[in-house]
């Protein structure tokens, strides 16, 4: 055989070797047997290519020989250009775990596994109580009431949250909590934000970052058995104070001190702590009893031992306490829920008081960020996607009854447009959310994933809001009783500031931390720089690097090949038409970790400081864990074929956005000719995805202007209604009688010779009928439809004399939609 021959041959087979992800012993037979065969087949030993095998493969399998010569000293260069973590980056590292996120990190996500995962499903208890008492809380609140009259919740609605014990949500049955699992209290909170941000605010808090879940973690059995039965019913009303006016998303950097001291407590001497503290946007603080603190804790004195700075501690204080001060409120955006600063001047308290006792002291952070790893993926995703089911529906009716030009404006174009991305960003933020509480309950506590949420939800409602805004025009503009969408509206900024502002989730989490976490071997190779026991170090040390050699070279042949081919050969589940898109997320998945290695490799320690590219890559890993999230809840709910336009919409612009985050890095990055080299590997044909067609977007708005058993899938779980009488009810109501109208009108307009108007709709009723064209109860179906569209279409009318700050005032609905009472 010519050389030519057997170099193709040598390449094939290190392509081969590579895209299996073979390992090391496995190549290094692979090439012997190659030479081999090369000297049986030409008789001749090939001796250049015996001589770089053996240079090659010796140092590389002779362990004690590959750590001395390659490991130890790539250990020392690591350790160089590391920087060090701090133990605030190192705890926030250390928080939840990972899940599906590291599967995408390996460029080879395994699908049949995700797939497996039992599909979420509430249990028959907590689907009655999502029937029964959130429904019927739904239909105690009033939002208009809330937000414009009163600025809080009405005190019937306070009880009722109390005695249905919707604060103990989280709280397990043994302490009087109702033990419910992340999909219900999710579920939950999703149901009540779409009736009133502000009483799901409400609802959300006490079940999320707080003192219940901090103490069922941490607490002791002394706190648990005292605090967590009154906490189930409501008997306390807690809060949780972290951020203040100096330090909000670095909230390492907490100015609020404790002092270990001695003082009184119940008339004796005991050792505590005095407690200064000023904190601010503490939701629930004006109405609360039990208050969560973080504060530095300081031993100035020795009391504890030679440690004199002690770390961040939690304690939970009940606002009696003498020097507790309770401000005066926030107002968040007409978002009525209460909110409110707190401030504490030479608090004693004892040390009964810490969060786990003295056991804890210094452990706060930790505390804090396993459990808002786990808090921060329910509530805020829960509001994101309730809002997303509220603008499908009550948006697809409006732009139903709504007609322009005689022509419902939901069949324009431009209208389309809007309307499907509030359909398909609400399918995938449904998808996302229903995954995740489902991890959540098998156990997981992903960290990464929880950051996705936060900002993709709450982003997502951001999007499908103001779409819905858009549409509605006046009708969203002008606030009154009737108008069900401008305090959602309104709460956006509020869901995209808490719990981790967006712009730091999406710049530094999702991928900086990411990154770290997901990898299968980053982490490990960090965790030598700081080893004690040198030999240890590097045997670690090698064994993780040589991993990540391979694994890097893999991915690299799996992007090359798979875009060569487009994902064509790609071995994925049979799933039909949506086959392709396990395709093609395989594909991205490992043009992802091979372009996240390089620059890794390039940025070290650096990329910390390189936010937008950062952020970029944040949005390829959400994109990826966002098509597989609606991949399986398509095949979770029994792949309906109506749900496939959504499906295709979502997944397409998800590869279209992946792959011009990818381009956008390529073209940003640090070294251009880099840049365009791994382009070359990850993109060999160029771009292949598009953003979906305007056929598509039609298939995805025509699914929220009629009723239909995948409108009914999509907004599942939020407040609905039919009652004319109800604001959102108003529309769904109009849109059925002009459904059931139209071909009446239509077989009216035909027999008659005219085309019907407002103007002239009443005595053309009246001809129609005298003439037989019509029935007396065909001309009263028809009628009714347009006295249901005026209701659904009139806006609210005001006192004019009503006070500057419109709270207090009383409020009438227009003459259109009064007609409907």
């Amino acid at each position: 055989m010519s050389g030519l021959v057997w170099f193709l041959v040598t390449i094939a087979l290190a392509l081969s070797l590579a895209y299996i992800r073979a390992s090391l012993p496995v190549w290094t037979g692979a090439f012997a047997a190659l030479i081999g065969a090369n000297w049986l087949i030409s008789g001749s030993l090939p001796l250049v290519a015996t001589i770089v095998f053996l240079a090659v493969a010796i140092p590389l399998n002779v362990l004690s020989l590959r750590r001395a010569v390659f490991s130890s000293r790539l250990l020392n260069w690591f350790r160089s250009v590391m920087p060090p973590i701090s133990q605030t980056e190192r705890v926030a590292l250390d928080a939840g775990n990972t899940w599906w996120d590291a599967d995408l990190f390996t460029g080879q996500p395994d699908w049949n596994k995700l797939l497996s995962y039992p599909s979420p499903q509430l249990t028959d208890e907590e689907q009655a109580f999502v029937d029964g008492p959130t429904e019927e809380l739904c239909k105690m609140i009033d939002d208009w009431q809330i937000t414009h009259e009163l600025n809080d919740l009405p005190a019937p609605v306070w009880d009722f949250l109390r005695d249905n014990r919707f604060f103990g949500m989280i709280i397990p049955k043994e302490y009087g909590g109702l033990g419910f699992s992340a999909l219900a209290h999710s579920s939950v909170v999703m149901k009540v934000a779409s009736r009133s941000p502000s009483a799901g605010v409400t609802v959300m808090v006490p079940n999320s970052l707080g003192p219940g879940e901090l103490l069922l973690h941490y607490g002791t059995d002394k706190q648990k058995d005292y605090y967590l039965p009154r906490l189930a019913k409501g008997e306390e009303i807690p809060c949780f104070a972290l951020t203040g006016p100096h330090a909000g998303s670095d909230a390492g950097a907490i100015p609020d001190t404790g002092i270990v001291c001695k003082g009184e407590h119940n008339g004796k001497e005991v050792l505590g702590f005095r407690l200064n503290w000023d904190k601010r946007y503490i939701t629930l603080a004006p109405v609360a009893t039990l208050l969560g603190v973080a504060f530095k804790a300081y031993d100035p004195d020795g009391l504890l031992g030679d440690k004199k700075s002690l770390g961040i501690t939690l304690a939970l204080i009940p606002t009696d306490t003498p020097g507790v001060e309770i401000g005066d409120r926030h107002f968040p955006l007409n978002a009525s829920f209460q909110n409110g600063p707190t401030r504490g001047k030479d608090v004693f308290i004892p040390m009964e008081y810490l969060i786990g006792d003295q056991e804890y002291i210094g452990e706060g952070w930790r505390m804090l960020m396993n459990c808002l790893s786990v808090g921060r993926a329910i509530s805020l995703p829960a509001l994101g996607t309730g809002a997303g089911k509220l603008s499908s529906r009550a948006t697809g009716a409006y732009a139903r009854v709504r007609k322009q030009f005689k022509t419902p404006i939901g069949k324009f174009e431009g209208v389309e447009e809007g309307l499907a991305r509030i359909g398909a960003y609400t399918y995938r933020m449904e998808a996302m959310r229903r995954m995740t509480a489902g991890a959540l309950d098998l156990g997981e506590k992903p960290s990464v994933l929880s950051a996705i949420l936060k900002y993709h939800c709450t982003e997502g409602m951001r999007q499908v809001v103001g779409d819905a805004m858009d549409i509605h025009g006046g009708k969203g503009v002008m606030m009154g009783p009737g108008n069900y969408l401008a305090r959602t509206y309104q709460s956006i900024p509020i869901s995209i500031t808490v719990e981790g502002a967006n712009i730091l989730t999406r710049s530094l989490m999702i991928f900086g931390q990411g990154a770290i976490r997901c990898h299968p071997y980053l982490l490990k190779e960090m965790e030598c720089v700081g080893m004690e026991d040198e030999e240890q170090a590097v045997r670690k040390f090698d064994r993780a690097l040589f991993s990540h050699v391979g694994f890097t070279i893999s991915n690299a042949v799996r992007a090359f090949v798979t875009g060569l081919t487009r994902g064509l050969f790609i071995r994925t589940p049979e799933a039909g038409e949506v086959s392709r898109y396990y395709r093609q997320f395989s594909r991205m998945s490992a043009a992802f970790a091979f372009s996240a290695d390089v620059t890794l490799l390039l940025l070290g320690g650096e990329l910390k400081r390189k936010e937008k590219l950062s952020a970029r890559f944040g949005d390829v890993l959400s994109h990826l864990y966002m098509g597989s999230s609606m991949l399986k809840q398509f095949e979770d709910q029994g792949r309906p074929a109506s749900d496939l336009p959504m499906l295709h919409w979502a997944c397409q612009e998800s590869l279209y956005i992946i792959e011009d985050r990818l381009n956008e890095i390529f073209r940003n990055f640090p070294s251009p000719l880099l840049g365009r080299l791994v382009k070359l590997v990850v993109m060999p044909t160029g771009r292949s995805f598009r953003r979906p067609s305007d056929r598509l977007g039609h298939e995805v708005a025509s699914l929220l202007l009629t009723p239909s058993a995948a409108r009914d899938r999509l907004t599942r779980g939020v407040w609905s209604s039919k009652d004319p009488e109800d604001p959102v009810g108003r529309v769904e109501y109009a849109m059925d009688r002009m459904i059931t109208a139209e071909p009446l009108e239509a077989r009216l307009q035909k027999g008659l010779g005219v085309r019907l108007s407002a103007a002239n709709l009443e005595d053309t009723v009246k001809r129609g009928v005298a003439e037989d064209v019509i029935s007396e109860q065909e001309g009263a179906i028809i009628l009714e439809a347009a006295k249901a569209m005026a209701a659904a279409i009139a806006v609210d009318e005001l006192p004019a004399e009503r006070e500057p700050e419109a709270h207090g005032s009383s409020a009438r609905q227009g003459e259109a939609a009064k007609a409907t009472g």
